[in-house]
């Protein structure tokens, strides 16, 4: 489990593609501290540590992440967000993410509002995926507030904080965005959709 805040960006140093997979080389500042087999969500997508080298580190992606993702959109180079998973006796800063990337968004519009930024994001809402104000989604791994909410659409709005210590910073309109819901919504949305059929 994790909490959606970014403990650190990573650099992605290489990629090579095993069959209908791909092995991603990562650099970050806590490399020397990560263990074979320990989960870390990149862009908020959890994946295990296969390999540690030096100031390196290899993680897998399979074909169906890579779908579901935008990390096969990644390219030598790209700086991503990380987050190890939770210590169960540590605070729950941001909210429930469970690494597990629903969709896809795309961003069409960031507005600078005086050193705040919103951004808004538009995705298929085929599914139990809803926001609401005020309620909670993942962005690239980040827990983040719903400003607006729409039903294909949402904005959120970002401190100066995030978006300097995090890809915020790198996106532009048009990129794919790895998106989380609220993990309670959707066990409403779904529960509320099967009393609708009966």
């Amino acid at each position: 489990m994790f909490t959606g805040i970014i403990e650190a960006v990573g650099v992605v140093e290489k990629i090579e593609r095993n069959g209908s997979n791909i092995d991603f080389t990562l650099s970050c500042p806590f490399t020397q501290e990560l263990k074979i087999d320990q989960s870390l969500a990149h862009n908020g997508c959890c994946l295990t540590v296969v390999k540690t080298e030096g100031e390196k580190y290899v993680v897998t992606a399979i074909n169906e992440t890579l779908e579901k993702t935008n990390l096969g959109n990644w390219e030598v180079g790209s700086v991503v967000n990380l987050e190890r998973c939770t210590v169960m006796n540590g605070r729950l800063d941001g909210h429930i993410v469970q690494g597990h990337v629903d969709k896809t968004g795309e961003i069409t519009g960031i507005e600078n509002k005086d050193g705040s930024y919103f951004v808004t994001v538009k995705y298929n809402s085929e599914g139990n995926f809803v926001t609401v104000p005020q309620g909670s989604i993942t962005l690239n791994g980040i827990s983040l507030t719903v400003a607006k909410s729409d039903d294909s659409e949402f904005s959120v709005a970002i401190i100066p904080y995030t978006w300097e210590f995090t890809n915020m910073n790198s996106l532009k309109t048009g990129d794919r965005v790895n998106l989380e819901f609220d993990i309670i919504g959707k066990y409403i949305a779904k529960l509320l959709q099967r009393n609708a059929i009966k």
